[in-house]
């Protein structure tokens, strides 16, 4: 099997369901692109549509021709897949279709049909040629496409792909990853870390910034101008090698700075900055008669102090060591960090999906991979009935899963498991169960998924009922973005958090990076707001995305006694055996007094 296109679980490589219906999907895109028969098209996407509602895993199912909607000649596409990893219906369209159409997709208002008819009437295969033809007002002479249709398309065009002033931390993440891959095969290189703005878990980053210790600068040098998908090279030395990448049909600017070994951990300090960060580093060390820099601390005599870890050299200025993420604005000098909320501290995760709505593993597979991580505790939380796009769960189906969770729960002694829903507030204000069947459930979510263009009024209609529900314990992405793609809805932020306040509604920060919803502004604001960090999983990989939620947490100085997935196993069964926490009585999370 090709293992590089399969996820890694447990230290293997599983495919899962998700992977195939990404895959069917893909390949009624390029098959529509190419014109090929509407029902053949549809035949792809009625089985992605099977798999998807399917409740079992991709290894509980043995014959996918047994499913409603999957006939033999799609069966035998994945069955290749499956036993291979790769396709060959897929391989053969793909040399088919002109590359260049695939990021047109990506243009709002262009979908696979008209970009189709684009290919097929104008003869457009890239983004150039769309972009010739929109300025010449081909475009519009077509039927389905008027004047101002062009206009919007022209405009998207000469966005995609140019060098924007800044890229959310989903990409970055991603394209850092593939970095970082890149870097670890070098055996010239000793130590390598992100630094700048990515390392210090900002939303945003206008680009990525790497630091490189090493005795061979110049074999680095030249490894790194052979990096994958380089584009231009802006500035190339022994010191500093400045390129720009292509990822995701963007142009993303990398800085490479290579030191001597001696000096990595006082370039890596330096360079995450923040510039504020870095001004009270200064103070410090001028107050000590010595002069710091990228190299090291500047004695009186002209020495040089060089430590070997960034913990050593906050200690030598009498700090603690602070998390990049809480490098900011130079507050965290004065503020007292001891309490600050860390990865370590997070004790569970109470919002992830199983294959019973639009997760890719099942509860059982969910289940070995939260006791993987460590945890003690950790609740499944799929779609409610009204998120149909999600395969959202019908009473009968969320009370069956209910019974296996528990039957689950008393056969693993490493972890509890607890039964759960996200349910969805419904326009209207309604909750997509009644109150009779979310009794019956240790712990229940609600979250809005429609409707986001709905007054502010209307918002905290929704949001006031859900959190007046005596069932409720938390809202999840409380505000609904999407980090530089949707603003989310519009809630009145100071009203929610006095309603979550009085009502003792834990909010969510939902720690998937291209959410992180509630952000750090929020939290900082209200201190007195309970909070819940979770990952909101839909595959065991995102259970790995805690960390971006934890370092939100603490650019808003969140303490963990705030956050209620802190508290330990016995504490948190004693949250949900009770109904409603009414108060905290001490610093420690564990105290959280519950009747």
């Amino acid at each position: 099997m090709d293992i590089n296109l399969l996820v890694s679980f447990y230290g293997v490589n599983v495919m899962t369901k998700k992977d195939v219906i990404q895959l069917l999907e893909k390949i009624a895109i390029y098959m529509e692109l190419n014109g090929e028969n509407t029902f053949k098209v549809s035949a792809y996407r009625k089985a992605a549509q099977s798999l998807e509602i399917d409740e079992r895993s991709l290894d509980e199912i043995k014959d996918v021709t047994e499913l409603k909607g999957i006939g033999k000649g799609v069966g035998e596409v994945i069955s290749e897949y499956r036993e291979t990893g790769t396709s060959s219906t897929l391989k053969e369209l793909q040399r088919l279709v002109p590359e260049g159409l695939i990021p047109l997709m990506k243009i709002q208002g262009l979908g696979s049909k008209k970009i189709a008819k684009l290919y097929k009437e104008l003869n457009i295969t890239d983004k150039e040629h769309l972009q010739e033809a929109c300025e010449a007002g081909k475009v519009s002479e077509l039927s389905g496409f008027a004047k101002k249709t062009e206009q919007n398309i022209l405009e998207a065009v000469k966005a995609l792909g140019a060098k924007k002033d800044h890229y959310p931390i989903d990409l970055m993440r991603h394209l850092n990853k593939d970095i970082m891959t890149y870097l670890e095969q070098l055996e010239e290189v000793e130590h390598y870390s992100e630094a700048g703005s990515f390392r210090r878990y900002k939303e945003v980053s206008k680009d990525l910034d790497y630091i490189i210790s090493t005795r061979h600068p110049l074999h680095v040098q030249q490894h790194l101008l052979n990096i994958p998908n380089k584009v231009k090279e802006v500035a190339v030395g022994e010191t500093k090698v400045s390129l720009e990448l292509e990822y995701d049909d963007e142009t993303i600017g990398v800085d490479f700075r290579l030191v001597e070994p001696e000096a990595f951990y006082h370039t890596l300090q330096h360079f995450t900055g923040s510039k504020d960060h870095n001004i009270r580093i200064r103070q410090l060390a001028k107050a000590q008669n010595e002069k710091v820099s990228e190299y090291g601390i500047e004695q009186q005599d002209g020495t040089l102090l060089q430590f070997q870890s960034e913990a050593e050299i906050y200690q030598h200025f009498g700090r603690h060591w602070i998390a990049p993420a809480m490098r900011e604005d130079g507050s965290e000098f004065d503020r007292d960090l001891n309490s600050i909320i860390t990865l370590d501290d997070i004790k569970g995760d109470l919002h992830m999906h199983t294959t019973y709505s639009d997760g890719a593993f099942s509860i059982r597979e969910m289940i070995e991979a939260n006791i993987k991580k460590g945890y003690e505790y950790m609740v499944i939380t799929d779609h409610s009935k009204s998120l149909k796009v999600a395969h959202g769960l019908q009473v009968e189906r969320l009370l069956r899963q209910n019974e296996e969770i528990k039957n689950l729960n008393e056969e693993y002694t490493e972890i509890d498991i607890y039964s759960g829903t996200e349910m969805d507030i419904l326009p209207d204000g309604s909750l997509d169960y009644e109150d009779d069947i979310l009794s019956q459930l240790d712990y229940v979510i609600a979250a809005i998924h429609q409707s986001f263009n709905q007054s502010e009024e209307e918002i905290m209609k929704r949001l006031e009922h859900a959190c007046r529900n005596p069932y409720v314990r938390h809202i999840a992405h409380p505000t609904g973005r999407i980090i530089e793609r949707r603003e989310g809805y519009q809630p009145n932020i100071e009203q929610l958090m006095q309603l979550a306040e009085e009502t003792q509604t834990v909010m969510e920060i939902n720690a998937n990076p291209k959410r992180l919803d509630l952000n750090a502004a929020t939290v900082k604001k209200y201190p007195n707001i309970k909070l819940t960090i979770n990952t909101d999983a839909h595959h065991v990989d995102h259970l790995d995305f805690m960390k971006y939620g934890v370092a939100t947490a603490q650019k808003g100085f969140v303490n963990k006694d705030r956050v209620i997935n802190t508290m330990t196993r016995d504490a948190f069964k004693n949250f949900i055996n009770n109904n409603i926490c009414l108060l905290y009585t001490s610093d420690a999370a564990d105290d959280l007094l519950c009747v």
